[in-house]
């Protein structure tokens, strides 16, 4: 007898979960959040038996154009997310595999605390070192967190009471004239500066966290609450000089991964601080994203809410992880249900067909169809180490609302 398609895919799932160490179909646990629990063990299985039998600690970033995966170095913003995503694999599964990797590929980035030249160390050390800490109390990792958030404070600029983003005496960045460029992503490293704080009991990081939030606020926000990309301040008198963008479709688009940075950086200060302007700006970006014409139904937006040709241009994953992961945050200090209903439609997107990759496909990366910089011409329609670190994240923080 032929066997149905159904079932020809059912076979070849359970395969690859078995790969992933499951023993049968019959003791895997079901529903929404086990099943994508599974289906991300069964990937970054794969992913890890990769790097671990190349005898290296390597990093995986992203596809190329021609099908390969990139590892990043430990100096790229993106050598975090990965180290990150298998900590996370460890808080939704206990599986003492995925900690002895995440430690591993976590202390392979020890260097980074010791980066002055790089605003993202937030990125690179919080979603790795600062997770271990969470996950596993590894103490000794408590100095490293302090260690990189010094690092990140030599970038303040007290006149502009701003945190640089970018050097300007070099690269791309130096054809555009700026003098001290922020950029709305740099919201996100502020959480390192607040943990250190509450590690060290240094207000200063606390206090450098506090003033670059509240310059954002004031500088970087057109009135309907979408973002600019890029603001130019100069750092000796805090004027701002231009706002403009760098991967968005225009300087007075609203690319949307910005603004998913936003929504995710004011609602992670808010816990911290609990000023009600942090969550109130939170809860307008959530409106200007949620009720933009360009939004598509399934709520993966395209990656600019302007761009010239939707709805024929690429959707953008990441940003819909990072948007679903900052709700359910945001889902624990609002009472409406709207803000985790939402997170939820968007995790259902994502973990479909539409956009989950199957087993075995996608450089063993979980998400499909994210995009790097359209304007650079870099990482479009490809999988994104950092989408999937935001989609784990989520459904980390689904799973624990719902216990």
């Amino acid at each position: 007898m032929m066997m149905s398609l159904k079932n020809v895919l059912v076979g070849m799932g359970c395969a690859l979960l078995l790969m992933a160490g499951c023993k049968s179909n019959a003791q895997l646990p079901t529903g929404f959040i086990p099943e994508n629990i599974n289906n991300a063990v069964a990937q970054y299985t794969l992913q890890t038996n990769t790097i671990e039998a190349s005898g290296k600690v390597l990093n995986p970033g992203y596809i190329n154009n021609k099908g390969d995966v990139v590892y990043v170095t430990y100096e790229d913003w993106r050598s975090g997310f990965y180290p990150g995503s298998v900590w996370y694999l460890y808080a939704l599964t206990g599986d003492e595999k995925w900690r002895l990797l995440a430690e591993k590929y976590t202390e392979a980035l020890e260097e980074v605390q010791h980066l002055t030249w790089h605003h993202d160390v937030g990125f690179m050390v919080g979603s790795s070192y600062l997770n271990g800490l969470r996950f596993a109390q590894k103490e000794a990792y408590k100095d490293v967190i302090v260690q990189a958030a010094k690092s990140l404070s030599t970038r303040f600029r007290p006149a502009a009471g701003i945190i640089q983003s970018w050097n300007t005496d070099g690269g791309w960045q130096a054809k555009r004239g700026w003098k001290c460029p922020v950029i709305i992503d740099n919201m996100m490293n502020l959480e390192l500066l607040f943990e250190a704080t509450q590690l060290s009991g240094d207000s200063s990081f606390y206090d450098i966290a506090v003033s670059h939030a509240d310059k954002t606020l004031a500088n970087h926000f057109r009135a309907d609450a979408s973002s600019f990309h890029v603001v130019d301040y100069d750092p000796e008198t805090g004027e701002v000089r231009s706002h403009q963008t760098a991967q968005g479709y225009a300087h007075e688009s609203a690319w949307a991964r910005g603004q998913a940075w936003a929504l995710f950086g004011y609602t992670m200060c808010y816990r911290y601080t609990h000023n009600p302007l942090y969550l109130e700006q939170a809860k307008k970006i959530y409106d200007f994203i949620f009720s933009h014409n360009n939004l598509p139904g399934d709520l993966v937006p395209y990656w600019d809410f302007d761009a010239l040709n939707i709805p024929n241009e690429p959707r953008d994953a990441s940003t819909a992880a990072i948007i679903a992961s900052a709700l359910y945050e945001m889902s624990t200090h609002e009472k409406e249900s709207k803000y985790k209903e939402t997170a939820d439609e968007i995790m259902k997107s994502l973990s479909s067909p539409a956009y989950r990759a199957q087993v075995g496909s996608n450089g063993n990366f979980i998400l499909m169809h994210s995009v790097g910089s359209i304007p650079h011409q870099s990482e479009i329609d490809v999988p994104l180490n950092y989408a999937d670190y935001y989609y784990l994240e989520a459904l980390v923080r689904k799973r624990d609302l719902e216990k």
